[in-house]
């Protein structure tokens, strides 16, 4: 049910660093004038840009969660302009802000758990009109109903979990930990930074709230930072798909070329292939061979020796090794070799997957278990004087890969040695 072996921390890293930025600024007491003219404009600007932004790439769930965001930072900032201009709040401020605190918290997890649908215009038309009916009965109760609306949301209604430390209604509290635990469940479900911004933008709010009379600007500078979050996650996602590898998780082929200009005078670069891919995906069938490009690519991320794995496209991976000479590189290569060559793969189907990696690993060990066996054959080049560009030193290790083919598969080859590494393993 929940994938912890995706969980990164580094779906977490911008939403924090905009959460903690977002604290340290709303605390700063004494700003001057252009700070204070861009904190009264920074909701609207980020609402219009990101907003854009998410109209551009079709992410409705992103928009209306920015859309939402800015409706509940629009009603409060109402209310603290005219008690900095008066001194005083007006009259329904209290109906409006208590509404807000359970509102919103409900309308965050609502868009942030709807998954986006085919018929894109029809999913528009959906959230909108949640929108507009939780937006219109809100109004309408509080235009009609202010006194008796207000009397029934003070009411404490759990008087033993009632604390001298809440400063929001009590019903909020509730309604933040569902919320709260709801993004939390998704995020396990499907690690994505989305669902990461989301759960930390709801501590931004949760905090936010209760000082939006008391800190000046902090409704601005939070309001700003979640939507900000969502389209971070949006960008950070955007270069995943661009640049990672969606069946192996590894690094792709745009990243390889990105990385390759960036290197040293020093280095080498291997290529790897899958052997008898093609008859072991007739054999197995497709899901067995995903299963298998899986494999390799988990054995080939963790390459030592400062290697670091590329899909490169198909059965085939890169390494690149910076600063490093070909000696130094061969007896990493020969590991990862080896340590896939001696791996056996059960067969099973995906309704039989094992819960964790010790259940996988009794299975693989258990006696009569249906298992097969894959090898990968290396070349290796290493940067020569005579090589003008990366493009030619990974056009000698495709080279040295073709030999290492020729020369029975399972072996490592560097490219100008006509000696391998390694032999090619029985069954």
């Amino acid at each position: 049910m929940f994938r912890l072996s995706a969980v990164r921390l580094s779906h977490f890293l911008p939403s924090l660093f905009l959460l903690v930025s977002g604290l340290a600024a709303a605390y700063v007491r004494d700003l001057n004038v252009f700070f204070t003219s861009l904190f009264n404009v920074l909701p609207t600007l980020v609402l219009l840009l990101g907003g854009a932004y998410c109209t551009v790439y079709r992410r409705q769930r992103e928009l209306f969660l920015m859309v939402t965001v800015y409706i509940a930072y629009f009603l409060l900032d109402t209310q603290t302009d005219y008690y900095r201009d008066n001194g005083v709040v007006r009259q329904d401020a209290a109906v409006v802000f208590h509404l807000v605190c359970l509102l919103l918290p409900i309308l965050f997890a609502l868009y942030g758990a709807w998954q986006e649908r085919t018929h894109l215009f029809q999913d528009m038309v959906a959230r909108f009109a949640v929108l507009l009916a939780v937006g219109s009965t809100a109004l309408g109760l509080e235009q009609s109903y202010p006194q008796a609306l207000l009397n029934w949301l003070a009411e404490i209604r759990w008087p033993a979990l009632h604390g001298q430390w809440m400063s929001l209604i009590q019903l909020a509290y509730p309604v933040f930990l569902l919320a709260f635990i709801l993004l939390v469940v998704q995020y396990l479900r499907e690690p994505r930074p989305l669902h990461a911004a989301q759960v930390i933008g709801l501590m931004g709010i949760f905090w936010m709230l209760p000082q939006t009379f008391i800190l000046p600007f902090t409704l601005n500078i939070m309001c700003s930072q979640v939507m900000l979050m969502i389209a971070a996650a949006v960008s950070h996602e955007a270069y995943q798909m661009a640049f990672r590898d969606e069946l192996t998780g590894l690094p792709g082929r745009r990243a390889l070329n990105e990385r390759m200009q960036r290197l040293g005078r020093n280095y080498v670069l291997a290529m790897t292939d899958v052997d008898h891919f093609k008859k072991f995906n007739d054999t197995h069938g497709h899901d067995v061979g995903d299963q298998v490009l899986r494999l390799v690519a988990s054995k080939l991320s963790k390459v030592t020796g400062g290697g670091r794995a590329y899909r490169y496209g198909g059965e085939e991976f890169a390494l690149v090794f910076a600063a490093k000479t070909i000696e130094e590189c061969l007896p990493h290569l020969e590991a990862v070799r080896e340590v896939i060559a001696n791996y056996n793969i059960q067969l099973r189907n995906q309704d039989s997957r094992p819960q964790d990696d010790q259940q996988g690993r009794q299975r693989r060990g258990a006696a009569g278990a249906s298992s097969v066996s894959v090898t990968i054959s290396i070349g290796a080049a290493e940067r020569l004087p005579e090589h003008r560009s990366p493009d030619e030193v990974l056009k000698s290790a495709d080279q040295a890969l073709y030999s290492a083919k020729g020369a029975g598969r399972n072996c490592t080859m560097t490219y100008g040695h006509q000696s391998k590494r390694g032999a090619v393993r029985t069954a």
